[in-house]
């Protein structure tokens, strides 16, 4: 049987969601997956980026990664979506590339899929949660199968125990707690889209 297929979507303003998406995919490529790594298309004016150090650096630093087109969903057995928390939602950027997938929605080509998400912000309750869910309730409209990473390994507790996904505080380090927690829930969904694939 041909490996799942999963794409990684995310959107990295400073390059934390970017660094998660890494892990994710190196943890899902060693589960046997056959991953592609592709980040949102930058919808802020490239003034405004340009004119915070941090933001021109990152977004430096990902210009060769690919922009996740609807097409990639088509394509994938699986999703996991990454974005920083804005407000308790997901970035702008993350709601304009789903605001695209209207048509391949509307053929069917979203449905019956595994499908999980990951978050981050700049303080430990700074709407995580919230960001995740709201990211499943779209998952949900496309008729997608949620996989989270629930209470299912030591390492979720470990690195803050959010079961509805992985979250990150911005500044924080990577450390082997947070990579244990992120490959965890790529190894799961890659698990849980296999099975769905039969």
């Amino acid at each position: 049987m041909s490996a799942v297929k999963l794409a990684i979507v995310y959107y990295s303003t400073y390059g934390t969601n970017h660094a998660m998406a890494e892990i994710a995919a190196e943890a899902a490529r060693a589960a046997g997956a056959e991953v592609r790594l592709l980040r949102v298309a930058e919808t802020a004016p490239e003034a405004v980026v340009n004119s915070q150090d941090g933001w021109k650096a990152a977004a430096a630093k990902q210009k060769d990664i690919p922009v996740a087109t609807p097409e990639d969903l088509v394509w994938a057995d699986a999703y996991l979506f990454s974005t920083p928390t804005r407000y308790g939602q997901a970035s702008s950027q993350v709601r304009a590339f789903i605001d695209t997938l209207g048509p391949v929605w509307n053929q069917g080509h979203l449905a019956n899929k595994a499908a999980s998400a990951m978050t981050s912000a700049g303080n430990l309750h700074g709407g995580q949660e919230a960001t995740i869910l709201g990211l499943y309730t779209s998952f949900m409209h496309w008729g997608a199968v949620i996989a989270a990473p629930g209470y299912t390994d030591a390492s979720i507790f470990a690195a803050g125990g959010n079961p509805y996904g992985y979250s990150h505080t911005q500044g924080a380090e990577f450390d082997d707690k947070a990579k244990a927690a992120i490959g965890h829930q790529a190894k799961r969904l890659v698990e849980v889209a296999a099975k769905l694939r039969g």
